[in-house]
């Protein structure tokens, strides 16, 4: 494993949750995203979609977000515009039973705010249209972000 993704190794994946069960297979998940031709990144995605984003989040999205991110934001990626509608798809889910969960993932995604940004106004030859339009699409689903999981807390 190169620099991208070096840091996967150290999230005790077994421990955490997906749709399906133990989250051990995520890190598999986002290294085929990273690495992988087309289709095999977009068949990632996929299954990533359904373990980690919709309809519901867990305590292996909060994980997998930050990676995500820099799968985002690295330039050899094949669909980088899928990791970014993934990202979405994220912030729009929550899991009912575990708010903290839900609140979590929001704010993983909304802390790379500032990598979407930068996505969305890059030159054409570095960050391709469908990227810019997903980064676009994805800060617009920030800006009107509300979820009863994110309200302020009133303790």
């Amino acid at each position: 494993m190169g620099t991208v993704l070096g840091a996967m190794r150290n999230v005790r994946w077994h421990e955490l949750q997906h749709a399906y069960g133990s989250a051990s297979q995520v890190p598999g998940m986002l290294s085929r995203i990273a690495w992988g031709d087309g289709p095999t990144a977009e068949d990632a995605l996929r299954d990533l979609d359904q373990w980690i984003g919709a309809p519901a989040v867990f305590d292996a999205t909060v994980a997998a977000v930050p990676f995500l991110w820099e799968l985002a934001a690295t330039e050899t990626v094949k669909d980088r515009a899928g990791v970014l509608d993934l990202l979405a798809t994220i912030l729009a889910a929550g899991h009912a039973q575990h708010p903290e969960w839900t609140r979590a993932a929001h704010e993983a995604v909304t802390a790379g705010r500032p990598t979407a940004a930068r996505l969305a106004a890059g030159a054409s030859s570095v960050h391709p249209q469908a990227v810019r339009e997903a980064a676009a699409r994805l800060l617009a689903a920030m800006d009107g972000h509300v979820c009863a999981a994110c309200l302020p807390r009133t303790d």
